[in-house]
């Protein structure tokens, strides 16, 4: 796993609330990472799925990283003009 793909599993661990033993195996492959530039085979598979796991579930809202998609407002526009009337009349 190179270090894009282990950053973007994290900005998406981020959303969800994680147990004590997630958050501790996360810790401590993060700080194997920095060390050794890789995660063993099983770590890989462990983030993958421990990612796969979360994603079917809500995000977290209470997170400080999470940030939910803006709903947008409709956006005004200027007043139509009834048909009948041209812009030359006025």
């Amino acid at each position: 796993m190179n270090k894009e793909r282990l950053e973007w599993v994290m900005s998406g661990l981020n959303q969800y609330a994680l147990t004590k033993t997630e958050d501790q195996f996360v810790k401590t492959a993060l700080e194997d990472f920095e060390k050794k530039h890789a995660l063993t085979k099983l770590q890989e598979e462990r983030f993958e799925s421990l990612y796969k796991e979360k994603s079917k579930l809500i995000p977290n809202k209470k997170s400080s990283n999470y940030l939910p998609l803006k709903e947008s407002s409709p956006k005004k526009g200027r007043p139509r003009r009834p048909p009948w009337k041209s812009r030359f009349d006025m």
